[in-house]
């Protein structure tokens, strides 16, 4: 499902909202874009580049058994586009008890490990941003503690930007990520409790990547153990339960022994309920 409109309350606070995240960038010496290839991280890159000029930029991607291969492919081809310096980093989260054992933190430990991974790279001269928006503040959202503990900014937040408005701003500057749907790690499929595990993380993605294969792009598998709860829009929910047959032995070909289909639809972050 993709976004066909954008808040009125966009287009008022945008102009300003750009001039101050302008004024805060060019400040910097060199900046360093945590991206993720999602629409937030992608205009603050562009925004960087107008802001300092390429050389002065450099996206890097944690790449990790939870980052979709999907996603790596487009953080690839947008750097690319923009003709910008990219730089795919290791990072160790699995190796890390805490972050295995996926309790309310475990997000805590994945941006941890970005950050201890980004020290040698960045140096004394740059800074390293996260593309969180205004929005997200409210959110369960844990490894922005580590990340602004580690010295991470928040350009967007500070420039008072909203989801709404990045995805406004991306449009205007010609961002083919403007509409392009909230993505996540494949850890945030998994319920809290559940450890996180390389197979675990691999079925998931599998699942997810065969149903893209029959055109439900916008899509989650959340794991339960041999239960694979599909959630889709609910504007395609009739779609999903018309293809029952094929949806269930395309899911069930990854390792599920039960598919089911959540008939409250997609909830980005819906897996935070438990925490509270």
């Amino acid at each position: 499902m993709r976004l066909t409109s954008i808040p009125s309350e966009a287009d008022d606070l945008l102009p300003a909202a750009r001039h101050a995240l302008s004024a805060s960038l060019s400040d910097l010496e060199h900046l360093y874009v945590a991206f993720s290839g999602g629409a937030d991280s992608a205009f603050l890159t562009a925004a960087a580049v107008e802001a300092l000029g390429a050389g002065r930029v450099t996206a890097v991607t944690a790449i990790s058994p939870s980052l979709p291969s999907i996603e790596h492919a487009d953080c690839a081809a947008f750097t690319a586009e923009l003709g910008l310096r990219w730089i795919e980093v290791d990072t160790d989260e699995m190796e890390q008890a805490a972050y295995r054992r996926n309790d309310g933190d475990r997000c805590f430990w994945c941006k941890d490990a970005l950050m201890r991974a980004l020290e040698p790279i960045v140096g004394d001269g740059g800074t390293v941003a996260l593309g969180v928006n205004v929005d997200d503040l409210g959110e369960h959202r844990p490894g922005q503690r580590a990340a602004a503990e580690a010295g991470a900014v928040f350009p967007l937040v500070e420039a008072g930007f909203t989801k709404a408005m990045v995805r406004e701003a991306s449009r205007r500057m010609g961002l083919r990520t403007w509409d392009k749907p909230a993505a996540a790690c494949l850890a945030s499929r998994i319920p809290y409790g559940t450890a996180v595990s390389v197979a675990v993380l691999g079925r998931v993605e599998r699942a997810e990547r065969a149903l893209r294969a029959m055109g439900f792009d916008e899509l989650r598998v959340r794991h339960y153990d041999d239960t694979a709860r599909i959630e889709v829009p609910t504007s395609r929910l009739t779609e999903v339960a018309e293809r029952a047959e094929e949806v269930a032995d395309a899911v069930s070909a990854c390792g599920y022994r039960y598919v089911t289909l959540d008939l409250q639809g997609l909830r980005t972050g819906n897996l935070n309920q438990a925490l509270a």
